[in-house]
């Protein structure tokens, strides 16, 4: 399986042997190579290269089987002399430093190193099914053909513009496939391009060949699968060259990581798959290929797996190989350092299938098969380990001053009670400014202490009595001087307590973190890490995905309300009471009128001498103008005056 040039760190490689399925060869988290004999259930064989922690593996490929009857091919090659009947043989790996291992499991050593070739790391390396030679694509873009029999390479050329993640030689070994986003198809025999496909939006991390058929025949297909994509696109080689888009899909739950199939020599002939996608899951599928399918293909039979305990967990999927019968198939579960080996028998007629088993069971009984160096002391149940001091408590103890030893020579058959025991220890590791020297100062070493016990004695007090504190430093301190051996306790009581109450998971957050921040070397030396902290990774990927829809369902929920408020406050508008609270009306008009002459006096009463000497100035002119409007003015000024005496009398 070929490894994605950006998640080559994540996804670990992990292949089982060709034809008799007696092999898995993997590569975990420590760099190193390790095959399991899966009709054992044992470590068959561990190599680790000499750069296995610079240049990490990041794909593996077994090379094709080898049998008695082909004795004069035999002869060509080096490595055949130690090869054994019916068993594959050499193994090739793929490092990021550019350079590809051959691993020889007849003699249990390194057969050759291939350098030279590629200036990248290595994605995907591939065999040949006939000749004794190898391919291997990298990022630098280059596919590059190694003669294994001299060890060098035989051609190099460019094959596209992006890395290579991916390779696959066709059945009858005269067409190569390769992929970095966009497929090409290249005629060995040239090193020219023979077909070119569409491909994926993602780099392609798998190309298999689906039948065995020749090309010029309009039945040669194969299938492909990319990063992030939860569909296999199958892909039809047709003789007149109109092939750019994918004939068939089939449907996943998330992106594949292990393909298997069994090909199809005839359109009579089903193909059938076996995907095991990043999320644990195993799809199989078994379909008719003979053109093109609209509709995507959803798997005829969906297996997962769980362990026996009250809250099942799911046991993430490996790898899988079918067998010759179609109900047959090899899993491996667990994790990379201690894979799990089984040969189940799968009723496809049932859609969804659920295996449980007890992984713990079976790691423990698989450890002590296993070939191992180091040798663990038996220890009975019921003895007790002593050691000096108090447990998880590394403070010295003060010395007393010399009048204190001469009392104590004096009653040393008196026996020393806990407070006068509690005094001599030390806990003022650090003192406050201002505090003197001599009085101790309780830290949060008491809380170490406490932890510890608890964790021993698996007493809920003594453990909630810690666990409730929120001081971040009273946290940090507390983990930072815990014993090592009490770490790993520590992170399953927290994950059993992060399992209810989202209040106190509140809490317990904040002590995962302190663990994760100070005990994270020593956590990533454990072998069994994967298995410890497994739960605790599928509970937060499951909040996680929680948390999107939550968000989702909040957001709707606050646009409902909003909405309703706007609603409520426009309805409170509308219902204004339109009635007057006061009304005012006026005063009759012959009042006004009566109100406006007596108002018209006042107005002038300021000026009133001015205006009299101004209108006898007019006047005197007026006169000595027109004699008439003189007599007009008298007539006037007589109606004036008695309007004013009118005015008087009301």
């Amino acid at each position: 399986m070929a490894a994605d040039g950006g998640s080559s760190s994540l996804q670990l490689p992990c292949v089982f042997s060709p034809k008799s399925r007696q092999f898995l060869a993997l590569c975990a988290q420590d760099g190193r190579l390790r095959i399991w004999n899966t009709d054992s259930k044992t470590l068959h064989q561990e190599y680790v290269p000499s750069a296995h922690l610079s240049a990490t593996c990041t794909c593996i490929a077994w090379g094709p089987c080898r049998t008695v009857k082909e004795g004069p091919q035999r002869k060509k090659r080096k490595s055949e002399a130690v090869q054994v009947e019916e068993k594959a043989d050499l193994l090739a790996m793929g490092t990021a430093a550019g350079t590809v291992l051959i691993y020889s499991t007849a003699k249990g050593a390194l057969h050759c190193t291939l350098d030279g070739g590629h200036s990248g790391g290595v994605n995907c390396v591939e065999w040949h099914s006939e000749e004794s030679l190898l391919y291997s694509g990298s990022d630098d873009t280059n596919i590059v053909e190694w003669d294994l029999q001299t060890g060098k390479t035989r051609s190099k050329w460019k094959a596209d513009r992006a890395a290579v993640t991916s390779l696959c030689v066709s059945p009858d070994g005269k067409l190569l496939l390769s992929a970095g986003h966009v497929i090409k198809m290249w005629d060995l025999d040239t090193k020219e391009v023979y077909r070119k496909f569409t491909g994926h939006s993602t780099a392609v991390t798998t190309l298999r060949f689906a039948t065995t058929r020749p090309p010029d025949s309009n039945g040669l297909y194969f299938l492909s699968g990319a990063a992030h994509d939860r569909l296999l696109s199958v892909w039809q080689v047709r003789g007149d060259g109109k092939d750019k888009n994918s004939v068939v899909s089939f449907t996943l739950t998330d992106e594949p990581r292990h393909i298997d199939l069994v090909t199809s020599n005839s359109k009579e002939e089903a193909v059938r798959l076996a995907v095991v996608c990043k999320d644990g899951q195993l799809h199989l599928f078994e379909h008719f290929l003979n053109g093109p399918c609209k509709k995507p293909l959803s798997p005829s039979c969906t297996v997962q797996m769980s362990d026996t305990k009250v809250s099942p967990m799911p046991i993430p999927l490996l790898a899988a190989a079918l067998g010759a019968d179609t109900r047959t198939v090899m899993l491996a579960y667990g994790n990379h350092l201690q894979p799990v080996m089984e040969k189940v028998e799968i009723n496809t007629a049932e859609r969804h299938v659920c295996l449980t088993r007890d992984v713990q069971t079976t790691l423990s009984l698989s450890m002590e098969t296993t070939v191992s160096k180091v040798k663990t002391p038996i220890v009975n149940a019921k003895s007790k380990v002593l050691v000096p001091g108090l447990p998880g408590h590394q403070a010295p103890l003060k010395g007393t001053s010399q009048g204190s030893e001469k009392r104590k020579k004096d009653t040393d058959t008196k026996e020393m009670s806990i407070a006068e025991r509690l005094g001599e220890i030390d806990l003022s590791t650090v003192s406050e400014k201002g505090a003197s020297k001599g009085t101790a100062s309780l830290q949060t070493d008491n809380f170490a202490v406490l932890l510890v016990q608890g964790l021993e004695s698996n007493d809920a007090n003594i453990l909630n009595k810690v666990f409730q504190t929120r001081k971040e430093m009273v946290i940090k301190k507390t983990v930072a001087r815990l014993p090592l051996p009490a770490v790993l306790p520590l992170v399953e009581e927290l994950t059993k307590r992060l399992q209810g109450h989202p209040f106190m998971a509140v809490l317990m957050v904040r002590w995962l973190k302190a663990v994760l921040m100070h005990h994270t070397s020593y956590l990533a030396s454990l072998p069994d890490l994967v298995t410890q902290l497994g739960v605790l990774y599928h509970m937060i990927e499951s909040r996680v995905k929680m948390f999107h829809k939550l968000t989702k369902l909040h957001g709707k929920l606050y646009l409902l309300m909003t909405q309703m408020a706007t609603t409520d406050s426009s309805n409170m508008v509308s219902d204004v009471d339109h009635t007057a609270k006061l009304v005012y009306e006026d005063e009759s008009s012959d009042e006004d009128e009566a109100s406006g002459d007596e108002g018209l006096p006042d107005e002038d009463s300021d000026h009133w001498e001015e205006d009299e000497a101004m209108e006898d100035d007019d006047q005197e002119e007026q006169e000595d103008e027109d004699p008439d409007n003189r007599t007009e003015s008298k007539a006037n000024g007589e109606e004036d005056m008695e309007h004013e005496n009118e005015s008087e009398e009301e």
